[in-house]
């Protein structure tokens, strides 16, 4: 019974479908009480508020600790459960998932708040660290977690950008305190008082407290300003060409796991695969969704990742499912569409353009002996000179 639980409440937590019904509601539940929390946490800050609502807000309190309490004791219970972990005592187990990211966030996220009764006033800003229970969010965001990984990924470059901007902040710094140290002492008497200036400045901001007189000064201020566009832009640079590679890897992931499922490709070696995976792109299509008609011109292929098309025949309908391809007849015969295919269920096709294929054909021996077959086999069944089961290798269909 134990051991069952504890799989159940696994799959629940840590490695089941997130798409189903307990998984979503879990989620989101917990999602729910994060914003709910840090939002009492941010009203409570209001005096008048913190007053009249001090019952509500301490209820909040009481409930969103026991809750992320209970998860982090649990997701620590079901640790073990993770496969990668090996053979791995338990406690061994437990002690290097303790040290992930995300459940050193959760600590964190309760940690404040269970230390509160044995501190002392002077301490009572612990109050302030709750807030981190909004990092728990990433958890339950991929956009998030994908952000994480592109910081972790561009460190270096964004360290490099950093070492930049303080190099800028001191030459700005020191610059302007050459400059001005005579007619401003207060101000730009030493590097460290010009600094104020420097980052103000540099960052565009610009508050106006501390502004230069001189002409020189005024010229050299212009300068640092031109220069802090520049520079302190980079990092925001750094983070969105990172963010846009990592979508774009991800998704070549993606597509590289649905080539190398499609029985066309199952000779191929891995070059290969990533040759024709960064040849197509996705198409999803809902249910009744016309993909071609009749009589169109042909300016692609498809092949199927999921779910299953319709396509009429002289004889009767065929249906393709994931892994069948459709639109190779008129590409090889270099024909308009000769018949109409439509979406039986939500489908996720991906596309292969008319020029790609023909290239592919040319460069590979064992795909356009293949296609070339599967293409006559099925003109041959959609001109009725052959019943759609004698076809074997593939259903029979105009593409």
């Amino acid at each position: 019974m134990t051991v069952s639980l504890k799989r159940r409440l696994f799959d629940l937590l840590e490695a089941g479908d997130r798409g189903a019904l307990p998984a979503r509601l879990v989620d989101n539940g917990l999602c729910l009480l994060i914003v709910v929390s840090v939002v009492a946490i941010a009203l409570e800050s209001v005096a008048a508020l913190g007053a009249a609502y001090a019952g509500l807000f301490q209820a909040i309190e009481i409930l969103s600790l026991t809750v992320f309490t209970l998860e982090y004791a649990a997701r620590l219970w079901v640790c073990t459960e993770h496969a990668p972990f090996g053979r791995q005592s338990p406690a061994a187990v437990r002690l290097n998932f303790a040290r992930t990211p995300t459940m050193i966030i959760d600590l964190l996220a309760i940690a404040p708040a269970l230390l509160l009764p044995f501190v002392g006033p002077e301490l009572l800003m612990l109050r302030l660290f709750r807030l981190i229970r909004l990092l728990k969010l990433a958890r339950f965001s991929p956009a998030l977690t994908t952000l994480g990984r592109v910081l972790y990924l561009e460190r270096r470059a964004l360290v490099a950008a950093i070492m930049v901007m303080l190099a800028l902040i001191m030459f700005a710094a020191s610059g302007m305190h050459l400059i001005e140290r005579h007619v401003q002492p207060d101000e730009f008497g030493s590097i460290p008082a010009a600094m104020w200036w420097a980052m103000a400045t540099l960052t565009t901001v610009g508050y106006g407290d501390v502004t230069p007189v001189t002409p020189l000064g005024r010229l050299f201020a212009g300068l640092v300003s031109l220069l802090g566009i520049g520079m302190y832009a980079l990092p925001i640079a750094i983070i969105a060409s990172g963010f846009t590679n990592e979508v774009h890897r991800r998704d070549f992931v993606v597509t590289w796991g649905m080539v190398a499922r499609v029985p066309l490709f199952a000779k191929l070696d891995a070059r290969s695969i990533a040759k024709i995976a960064g040849l197509l792109h996705s198409q999803e299509v809902p249910a009744g969704y016309t993909v071609q008609r009749r009589g169109d011109s042909a300016d692609c292929m498809y092949f199927i990742a999921s779910g299953e098309v319709d396509i009429a025949v002289p004889k009767g309908h065929v249906t393709l499912d994931a892994g069948d391809f459709f639109g190779e007849i008129s590409l090889v015969y270099r024909t308009t569409r000769e018949a109409t295919v439509v979406a039986r269920t939500d489908c996720r096709l991906m596309v292969l353009e008319a020029d790609d294929f023909h290239r592919l054909m040319d460069e590979n021996a064992h795909i356009k002996v293949e296609v070339t077959r599967v293409a006559a086999e099925r003109r041959a069944a959609a001109s009725g000179d052959v019943l759609p089961e004698e076809l074997g290798d593939g259903p029979a269909a105009d593409r």
